[in-house]
């Protein structure tokens, strides 16, 4: 694994700082049992941040298991930080204001972001949330008025590390709500396609009367292994190519297909990734359909958002286009009908409905876990879009 030595030392040397502070707080405040047990914590973060620092996560060789372990290693050493320094803040805003509750407060803090972080880490992962969408649109032809279309999107399959009840949930979740015609956004797998391999029969499981249809994530290149042989590579990629045919999805890589009914038709355009940077701008839009400006209904599987007004909306009068990738930063706060997530810093399309004009775009926030394995206030999504013909 790649280590930035310097912000290691860095963050070493503020957690070392932080524990002998609260030792020593916790002893002259006569809590010996809590400063042994805070002493206890910072030995084992030490050893859990070293670890992960010598493994090496990054070779393709790595097994999946060895990596998910190293991500919840890390997972636990900010488990532990960060209710240690939000109690510590407290703490400290408590010692300035001479408000001695205050220091209850900070072992209150402490509990509770302990708390939320594992919950997001071990029951959010493993629920699914439903969300039910209707869109309405002047040119979508009669035959297509109520039209439910079933998006699923970064399962990032590596995440259970085999465990199959939640992505088999996840399966029967969708065709129980019997949809039309079911579209995966990308990113199957997190790093190689053998994370996909103990699921190949539950994929296979997915069913809708117009068919399954798929495009490629970023991670879904293989880019995220350094890898000895670069043919390794592209045979590891197309193997993920064909485990998607094999369990009978269509995967439209720069290409689309026509939905019919009676006389009526719209099309469904795939591009292969097209992002912000570091992601690359592999997806191209002309290629994958000549007619992006015809007077067919259109909609658009990519697996970027920003794909959207950097490509899409500039070169097309496609009507929906369904994005993924942002996991909502996999932190999300709701009040109401209040969102926020630090995903809308990058992407001022990170998650829901959006709308341009007669132009509609829907992001939806995946079922899997990259880097944290952790999904906090982000229940994992699936989308029933219902088209409707605007009267």
């Amino acid at each position: 694994m790649k280590i930035h030595w310097l912000g290691l030392i860095v963050v070493a040397v503020l957690c070392i700082a932080m524990d002998v502070f609260i030792c020593r707080r916790l002893r002259r405040s006569g809590y010996r049992g809590l400063a042994w047990f805070n002493g206890a914590l910072a030995v084992l973060t030490a050893a859990l941040t070293t670890a992960v620092a010598v493994m090496p996560l990054n070779e393709a060789s790595t097994p999946n298991s060895t990596f998910v372990l190293g991500q919840y290693m890390l997972y636990t050493f900010f488990a532990i930080l960060a209710p240690k320094a939000l109690g510590m803040l407290v703490y400290g805003i408590g010692r300035l204001l001479k408000q001695g509750w205050m220091t209850i407060c900070s072992f209150i803090v402490a509990a509770l972001v302990f708390g939320i972080m594992w919950w997001g880490a071990i029951v959010t992962p493993g629920k699914i949330e439903v969300n039910e969408v209707e869109m309405a649109f002047d040119n979508l032809p009669d035959a297509f008025d109520g039209y439910r279309i079933v998006q699923w999107s970064d399962a990032h399959l590596g995440t259970y590390n085999g465990r199959t009840a939640i992505v088999e949930r996840q399966i029967n979740t969708i065709n129980d709500l019997h949809p039309d015609m079911i579209c995966f956004t990308g990113d199957l797998v997190s790093r190689k396609t053998d994370e996909a391999l103990p699921y190949r029969d539950l994929l296979a499981r997915l069913h809708a009367p117009d068919g399954v249809f798929s495009v490629l994530g970023n991670h879904d290149y293989d880019n995220y292994v350094r890898w000895d042989d670069e043919n390794a590579q592209i045979a590891d990629r197309k193997a993920l190519c064909d485990l998607q045919a094999t369990a009978g999805w269509k995967l439209l890589n720069d290409d689309y297909t026509l939905i019919k009914r009676g006389e009526d038709q719209i099309v469904l355009i795939g591009t292969e990734n097209f992002g912000d940077h570091p992601f690359e701008k592999r997806g191209n839009l002309a290629k994958a359909y000549s007619g992006l400006k015809d007077g067919n209904f259109k909609i658009l599987l990519q697996h970027n958002p920003y794909a959207w007004r950097a490509n899409t909306l500039t070169n097309s009068n496609i009507d929906l286009m369904l994005a993924g990738h942002t996991h909502a930063w996999q932190l999300m706060l709701k009040l109401g009908n209040w969102r926020w997530s630090p995903a809308s810093i990058r992407y001022p399309e990170w998650g829901g409905a959006y709308r341009e004009g007669n132009q509609w775009l829907y992001v939806n926030i995946g079922t899997g876990m990259v880097g944290p394995p952790m999904r906090i206030g982000t229940t994992p999504e699936i989308t029933v879009i219902t088209l409707k013909k605007k009267k």
